[in-house]
């Protein structure tokens, strides 16, 4: 598992720092203000989707379906199931995409209540209406990574989001050159989204692929209508950070710029967060259905408490990261051009609070498969919408007086709340099985990364604010690697990890059906 979970995690790395330099051109090309809210409140739609898609989240609810029918069936049968999740897939976001076109100023109007009345909303609907073909690509892309996936080839999986940062970043870069005016950047990039989309789509169409789902038939029988009463909830449930940044930024939308500074805030958050949750929703996952499928108990506490450990240990030392550096890091990556001083602030502000729902999300991570590999997905997507239902609430109360701060602390808060209901929910039902190895190195892990936390924290204010761009780079990158250097080899000493038994990982041979 630790192989595949490190293909996954590469692959989201790489995606993620592509994500960075795009969102760095942006925050340059737009800044701050009502053009960048409205566009970025319509780019929230498209990461809801990604979420809800492409990132892993449906995958919690096809391969467990998937495998079982190839088990009890055949390859063939297991072919003809995916030919009809594939084309009714399809041919449903096809027509979604369509709906949600006439119904965009209402979407709009509930997503941020606090244009209504100002040109930022009729932005925003034009925005999200030129990114709909996105919509529709990522139906046929994310079945077909579900399949590879579900086989073990995660590596072309792993890569292909890749593409959708690349074509941003091109048309980012090609706009700041040409000195575009706002208002016609945000036509071309909202039209590069669905082009993006169709870039995926095309890196994953072959011939190898298209015999996994065979033939392609879009029907809503019985069988495809019991796959989506499962699938939806879980979908929706696997979005859950996302879902409580639409939260905040409902709130958000009625201070100017709060929107752009929460989003520049969650895309810090959703590194790591990515790299430890999109490779567990992608492979632990199956781990799991295959433990929980065989009753094999030593297998489900491997599995769950490798994942555990995992997440407390690139969880843990991000968050602190975050805290710590949050200010540093937000001028470095964003302070240019029409993102100014002031924006840095507030948006480091925000990055401190979302940062302490960090452990929670991965948390959340963690503890959902669980859930779908035993085929119930209602329990994550209640324990998803209690934790909005807290975010709207508190941030009504808190963004009142803190402003942007008080939202991403609400924020944090719902996360907390989902994960704690999940936490409860699992013990009370199942019981969540944590071996001995995992009860013995996860203190160790929190302890190594409080020291490097520490550490940190004793290093902040090496690079004054007004230093160059260069200094600041170089300080925060040797704080950054001393920390990382610091806590590998604590955990080292500590015996929470050794370079033994990660080498060991790397070099074990995969199952023959699970081929990278």
């Amino acid at each position: 598992m630790i192989r595949s979970f490190l293909t996954v995690s590469t692959g989201t790395l790489a995606s993620r720092l592509l994500g960075f330099a795009r969102d760095s051109l942006i925050a340059a090309l737009l800044g701050t203000g009502a053009v960048a809210d409205a566009f970025l409140a319509a780019f929230q739609l498209v990461n809801v989707v990604r979420r809800l898609l492409s990132e892993g989240a449906l995958s919690a609810a096809l391969i467990p379906a998937w495998l079982r029918v190839r088990e009890r069936d055949g390859e063939a049968a297991a072919a003809a199931f995916a030919g009809r999740v594939l084309g009714s897939v399809s041919a449903a976001l096809i027509v979604l995409s369509v709906v949600v076109a006439f119904v965009m100023p209402l979407i709009i109007t509930l997503i941020a209540p606090g244009f209504v009345g100002s040109d930022a909303r009729d932005l925003a609907v034009q925005s999200a209406r030129l990114m709909l073909p996105y919509l529709a690509f990522a139906g046929p892309v994310t079945v077909l990574m579900c399949l590879l996936n579900a086989q073990g080839r995660f590596a072309l999986t792993a890569f292909s989001p890749l593409l959708f940062n690349i074509a941003l970043i091109v048309a980012i870069a090609m706009l700041l050159v040409w000195h575009a005016d706002a208002g016609f950047a945000v036509w071309v990039l909202a039209a590069t989204v669905g082009i993006a989309g169709l870039l995926q789509l095309l890196m994953l169409l072959s011939r190898r692929s298209a015999r996994l789902a065979t033939p392609l038939r879009v029907t809503f029988d019985n069988e495809m209508r019991a796959f989506f009463a499962k699938a939806i909830p879980g979908m929706i449930a696997s979005s859950g950070p996302q879902w409580l940044m639409v939260a905040g930024a409902i709130i958000a939308s009625a201070t100017p710029s709060a929107v752009s500074w929460l989003y520049f805030a969650n895309r810090l958050i959703e590194l790591p967060l990515s790299i430890v949750g999109v490779a567990m929703g992608t492979v632990l996952v199956p781990e799991l259905t295959r433990a929980v499928g065989s009753g094999d108990r030593n297998a489900v506490a491997h599995a769950e408490s490798r994942a555990l450990e995992l997440a407390a240990g690139l969880a843990l030392p991000a968050t602190l990261g975050l805290v710590v550096l949050a200010e540093p890091i937000v001028r470095l990556l964003f302070e240019r051009r029409a993102f100014g001083a002031e924006d840095s602030i507030a948006t480091a502000h925000a990055l401190m609070w979302l940062a302490l729902g960090l452990p929670a999300h991965v948390l959340i991570k963690a503890l959902s498969p669980a859930f779908f590999a035993r085929s119930d997905t209602m329990t994550p997507l209640l324990a998803t919408a209690k934790g909005f239902v807290v975010a709207v609430a508190l941030a009504v109360l808190l963004g009142h007086f803190f402003g942007a701060s008080g939202i991403a602390a609400s924020i944090a808060a719902g996360a907390w709340s989902s994960a704690l209901s999940l936490l409860r929910k699992g013990t009370r039902e199942f019981g969540f099985s944590v071996d001995a190895a995992a009860r013995k190195r996860l203190p160790r892990i929190v302890l190594a990364a409080a020291a490097m936390g520490a550490l940190l924290w004793l290093t902040t204010g090496l690079s004054p604010a007004e230093a160059h761009g260069l200094i600041r780079f170089i300080v925060l990158g040797l704080q950054i690697g001393a920390g990382i250097a610091v806590y590998g080899l604590l955990l080292q000493i500590l015996g929470a990890a050794s370079w033994r038994e990660a080498a060991n990982a790397l070099k074990r041979r995969a199952p023959q059906d699970q081929r990278t």
